[in-house]
């Protein structure tokens, strides 16, 4: 990619929901290439769809990019030279760049009506021809104007494009070529004056001196008429943005990517218990590879190595199953206090814990006792949950192997060897329920300790038995094998 004196690199979404997969991993790809570079990252809210376009969702993105640790040089909340960053706090810079374009005879007025242009439209393709607007207000006379004019009609500013064609190199996919016949003069803005996406965006890239546009394939059409509006600016070409179009995002069924297999919002992910870096290092795989079939990549080792010639132009597939095989290793990487910290939020949420000190304490004790057994933060508390629970139950679906014979005898053999032990950690416990039911009785562990993980901790599914009763304590544990002994 071409070395400019200094990278300006900028993420611009449209918020009109929660950010999801594709727009953070283009967020992503910018910022790594920028940290890279020693670069500055440009972050650009482009929020002139005012119906779709909301003040909660612009908070969402932005708290988002926070979370993720995708810090920006220039943007909301943080300022810049050549603000302001939000497109809605731009509209006269985009309505004089539109008047001059119309004194420049670039581009002009336009009055024919949408149900017109659907009818052209339509003829065109019942005729074969490639669909797209015809020109008709191209060269109007001032009688034509006038007509139009007592009609009540208001007009549109529609580009005009040359005969010819645009030709680009894009850093990812080499030569880009576009034939002027295939892409027809375009609206520049709407005619209540309010701009349309690409003249804002092509306006803003030149104003504030953005020199590379990663961003996703599905815009890539979209650049012959931002070449046209910077010709129009009087831009040179050696000073256009270099472009670099990211790879689709597929699902596994090869279909684009979609709710049902993994484009759901970064906030979906949150909830769920995945780790910031978890995400980035997945969606860091997505188009791009750190070489030498490496998957496990730190923010600091992706600000160190990513380079756009590594990014690939075929699409990438996402894979739900990697990704949470990621986010486990990421968890396994915690520090304990990492990981009571990303935890505590989970288990105050679920009302396991209510976060007093006695609680906390005694979560730190339990979590080294799960960080191996687990891909997602929300596994947490059902987890540890059996520690905290005032109204212990045994829950429906574990209660038919605690109240069959077999298992009342275990349980009831368990709770007289377990009774006089005068010490009380998982080594003694291991020791006792070992000797008397797997030498003595002869019982396979999984059937002689299944009974007792039941009846102490409610579920099948719990931290190692042993180290769990030793953190509920003599008394808890050996009242709850009672109380199943009842059941």
């Amino acid at each position: 990619m071409s070395n400019k004196s200094q990278v300006r690199v900028r993420f611009a979404p449209s918020p009109t929901g929660d950010l999801h997969v594709g727009n953070i991993r283009t967020a992503l790809f910018d910022w790594a290439y920028a940290r890279h570079t020693g670069g500055k990252l440009i972050f650009r809210i482009e929020d002139t769809d005012t119906e779709r376009v909301t003040d909660q969702y612009i908070k969402a993105a932005i708290d988002t990019l926070k979370w993720l640790g995708l810090n920006w040089d220039e943007g909301p909340e943080v300022g810049g030279e050549y603000g302001p960053y939000l497109q809605s706090q731009r509209l006269e810079i985009y309505a004089t760049w539109a008047q001059k374009f119309l004194d420049q005879g670039d581009a002009y007025h336009c009055y024919c009506s949408s149900e017109e242009l659907e009818e052209r439209r339509s003829a065109q393709m019942k005729n074969n021809q490639a669909p797209g607007y015809d020109g008709k207000c191209r060269d109007l006379t001032a009688e034509q104007v006038g007509q139009y004019k007592s009609l009540g009609r208001k007009p549109v500013v529609r580009m005009r494009m040359p005969d010819g064609e645009t030709v680009f190199v894009d850093a990812i996919r080499g030569e880009v070529k576009f034939e002027h016949k295939y892409v027809p003069d375009f609206v520049l803005a709407r005619a209540d004056g309010s701009p349309l996406y690409t003249l804002a965006v092509a306006v803003d890239d030149v104003l504030m001196k953005i020199t590379h546009v990663l961003r996703g394939e599905d815009l890539l059409s979209s650049t012959p008429r931002q070449i046209r509006v910077y010709q129009a600016m009087g831009v040179a070409e050696s000073e256009y943005p270099i472009f670099a179009h990211l790879p689709f995002v597929m699902g596994q069924d090869n279909a684009k990517l979609s709710k049902r297999n993994g484009e759901v919002s970064i906030a979906w992910y949150r909830e769920q218990g995945y780790l910031p870096e978890a995400i980035c290092n997945y969606l860091a795989l997505l188009g791009w590879s750190p070489g030498e079939d490496r998957e496990n990549v730190t923010m600091a080792e992706l600000c160190e190595l990513f380079t756009v010639d590594k990014v690939h132009s075929s699409p990438a597939r996402f894979d739900m199953k990697k990704l949470e095989a990621i986010n486990g290793d990421k968890i396994r990487a915690l520090t304990l206090d990492e990981f009571l910290k990303w935890s505590l939020p989970f288990l105050t949420k679920a009302n396991v814990i209510t976060g007093t000190d006695a609680e906390i304490a005694l979560v730190k004790e339990a979590l080294p006792l799960i960080q191996e057994r687990i891909v997602k933060l929300d596994e947490v508390p059902a987890m540890l949950r059996f520690l905290f629970v005032k109204d212990f139950k045994v829950e429906e679906a574990s209660l038919s192997k605690v109240t069959d014979s077999a298992s009342k005898d275990v349980l009831k053999r368990s709770l007289a060897e377990l009774t006089p032990l005068s010490t009380w950690n998982h080594d003694s416990i291991e020791a006792a329920l070992r000797t008397s039911l797997i030498d003595e009785l002869g019982l396979k562990p999984r059937i002689a300790f299944g009974a007792v993980r039941i009846a102490t901790t409610g579920s099948t599914i719990s931290p190692p038995l042993f180290e769990s009763m030793e953190l509920l304590g003599k008394d808890a544990s050996l009242a709850r094998i009672a109380t199943a002994i009842a059941l």
